[in-house]
Order: C-alpha cells, then sequence, then structure tokens
C-alpha cells in the first residue's frame, strides 16, 4: 500500500492532502478523510525501508515519514474549521438551505435534538456523530440549522476533531508497528475505523427512536381524551 503512496506520505504535501480532505469532507463525506489519515500513520510508524545491498547485507535505510504530531494538528484543526464553515453556513440559513433541511428527516431530527442539547450540556452528541457515516454533517449543519451558539459548539466540536484524529493516527500507526506497512496492516485499521463508525452510528439511532417512541405514546395518549367529550355528548343526546 505504502508502495503506491509513497511518494505522497513521503513528501510535505501529504499534509495539505489530508488537511484539504479532512475540511471538505463535512460538505462531502465521499472523500476518504480517515483512509489518509491512517495511511499516513501507517508511513510513520514505518519510519524506514528494509534494502539489499551488493554484499547481500539487509540494511534499515531511514526515509522521510510524516511527522504524527503535524499530521495529528493538521487533522484536527481542519477537522474544526470544516465544522464552524458548515455551522455558519446552516445559521444563515436560506430558503434553499431551510428547505433541503425540511427533506432530510435526519437533520430534521438533528436541528430539533440539538436546538436544547447542546445547552443542556448534551454536546456529547457531536462527538459521537464525528465517528459516524456522514454524522459530521448532519450534526454541523443541525446544530447551525437550530440556531446555537458558537461557544457552545465549538467546544465539542474541537473534542470530537481530538478524539477522531487520535483514534485514527492511534489505529495508522499501532497497525503499522504490530503488522508492519502492509495492505493487511492498513486494512484491519480502516476496518476498525468503520466498525466505530457503525457504533456511533448506532448510538446516534437509539435517541432519536426513544423520542419517536415517545412522541407516538403521547399522541395515542392525547386521542382517547380528546374523545370522550364527544362520546359523552352522544350518550347525553340519546337519553
Amino acid at each position: 500500500m505504502l508502495d503506491s503512496l509513497g511518494s505522497l506520505t513521503g513528501s510535505p504535501w501529504i499534509y495539505a492532502v489530508v488537511a484539504l480532505s479532512v475540511l471538505l469532507d463535512v460538505f462531502l463525506p465521499v472523500l476518504p478523510s480517515g483512509v489518509l489519515v491512517i495511511t499516513a500513520a501507517t508511513a510513520a510508524a514505518a519510519g524506514t525501508s528494509t534494502v539489499v545491498n551488493a554484499a547481500d547485507q539487509v540494511a534499515r535505510v531511514p526515509r522521510e515519514v510524516p511527522s504524527l504530531l503535524l499530521l495529528m494538528c493538521c487533522a484536527a484543526g481542519a477537522s474544526v474549521l470544516g465544522d464552524l464553515a458548515a455551522f455558519r453556513l446552516a445559521w444563515r440559513g436560506g430558503d434553499r438551505l431551510d428547505r433541503a433541511i425540511a427533506r432530510s428527516r435526519r437533520l430534521t431530527t438533528a436541528q430539533e435534538r440539538l436546538g436544547g442539547a447542546l445547552k443542556a450540556g448534551g454536546g456529547a452528541l457531536v462527538v459521537i456523530a464525528r465517528f459516524a457515516p456522514a454524522g459530521r454533517s448532519v450534526v454541523s449543519l443541525g446544530a447551525g440549522a437550530a440556531h446555537g451558539k458558537v461557544k457552545e459548539f465549538l467546544p465539542w466540536s474541537a473534542l470530537a476533531a481530538v478524539a477522531w484524529t487520535g483514534y485514527s493516527v492511534g489505529l495508522g500507526y499501532f497497525g503499522g508497528q504490530w503488522l508492519g506497512a502492509s495492505w493487511v496492516g492498513a486494512a484491519l485499521s480502516v476496518l476498525a475505523l468503520f466498525a466505530a463508525g457503525s457504533l456511533a452510528a448506532y448510538l446516534m439511532r437509539r435517541p432519536a427512536q426513544e423520542a419517536a417512541a415517545r412522541a407516538g405514546s403521547a399522541e395515542a395518549a392525547r386521542v382517547p381524551a380528546q374523545a370522550q367529550p364527544r362520546e359523552a355528548v352522544q350518550a347525553a343526546t340519546a337519553s
């Protein structure tokens, strides 16, 4: 894997590519930002390459690899900037954006829940959503559309960025250390990232399903209460 991406992972351009991918995937969730972060971290874990010289002696030759600290700073910073861009865009709104949100059940649900969730200290949802597929987009746009305050959203966005970046870099680095800079190590690291995303998506769906169930129970309880006076009037008329 690193052979095909060696020219990129061994170049300073890897930081710009990672930052741009993470920045834009709040609007284009199909971008493989997590895969890029894991690949760069796996390259950092490799650190050296093995060569055989003319005397058939094996030697470890240092090569240019990404700095883990700089990689994490680029990815985390770009994540926060992307969140804020989506938040401000949705906060300013506009008829077209409002209609788009109204057509999306996920965005509508996020807007309804996040309006009070962030104020009530429920910003942990922002951290969980950072790992879910398209969850970052749903939460950032939903929080902005609910006209939340930046000072309430920003700390949770920063925490989400650090958690996601640390997890992704950790997967790539330790996967490269334990399994080597190979397709197997990278694939298992990416699989672990997707597993975390599936768990995060499940955790995000549970509160919405519980809220829908409570709303359905409340509606069912109101119907008999509204029907009772009419039945009483019909009984009195009949008598």
